[in-house]
């Protein structure tokens, strides 16, 4: 897989908030097998009251995908990334501008600008969308090369709310990695994500809020390659009504 020339193996992108401690991120990481990791700034602020955390990111030697996580606005969220351009070295940033209090459902008006305003910039745009495939054209157009439309509200562990939508999707987009990002609750969902065809998954509070938190990050792992490899071996479609596995042709007549 490649993200913005960057090769990367592991379809499992994992967020680092909300563990229960530094060790057990540490250890989650390790065990999902991930390349990338995100991280909101507000983790990392310019007085170095995060050091310490960076620290613990920086010791994983995974690549470090910044968010925008909790800007309203093309403005706010502009800034943050070029805060965060500065503290961790990368073009990379997972746009986040935050539309609803309530679900949290991406402001795509503000997104779209903001997309373009960074791209023009030298940023690469990791955009968290929706499932609109008229948004998706658009933010392709103001620069970004990957989509990260949402499964289900963040943080709501509800799976994949549309899959129609996101099959719709990878049809519509053959060519752009998609990247389902938000909704994932179960290791099922993720196998539901890869098998409609989608790229890779973001995750975070599934990993984080489970009552072993290093173990479902190995689930999670084990169900995005389950998955993929489900994709790739060209699944049979499901059929409306039931087909003998045994043949009836040929078989003895006994009276």
């Amino acid at each position: 897989m490649q993200l913005y020339g960057t090769e990367i193996s592991s379809r499992l992108l994992l967020g680092t908030a909300q563990y229960p401690s530094p060790a057990i991120l540490t250890q989650a990481i390790e065990a999902s097998g991930c390349e990338i990791v995100t991280v909101s700034l507000r983790r990392e602020t310019a007085d170095g009251s995060g050091a310490g955390f960076w620290d613990v990111l920086r010791a994983t030697g995974k690549h470090i995908l910044p968010n925008t996580a909790g800007c309203h606005s093309v403005a706010e969220a502009v800034t943050t990334a070029h805060m965060a351009r500065e503290i961790f070295g990368t073009r990379w940033i997972k746009l986040e501008i935050i539309g609803h209090a309530d679900n949290l459902a991406p402001d795509v008006f503000a997104l779209v600008e903001a997309a373009r305003v960074l791209s023009e910039d030298g940023f690469q745009v990791f955009p968290y969308t929706t499932d609109d495939l008229v948004v998706g054209e658009k933010l392709l157009t103001a620069g970004c090369e990957v989509l990260m439309p949402w499964g289900a509200p963040i943080g709501s562990g509800q799976g994949l709310r549309t899959p129609d939508a996101l099959r719709a999707m990878r049809a519509h987009f053959p060519e752009t990695l998609l990247i389902v990002d938000a909704g994932i609750g179960r290791p099922s969902d993720a196998v539901q994500a890869m098998e409609l065809g989608m790229d890779a998954v973001l995750l975070n509070t599934a990993v984080a809020k489970a009552g072993d938190p290093v173990g479902m990050a190995r689930a999670m792992s084990l169900a995005l390659d389950a998955g993929r490899a489900g994709r790739r071996a060209d699944p049979m479609e499901p059929r409306d009504m039931a087909v003998p596995s045994t043949p009836v042709l040929g078989l003895a007549e006994l009276g």
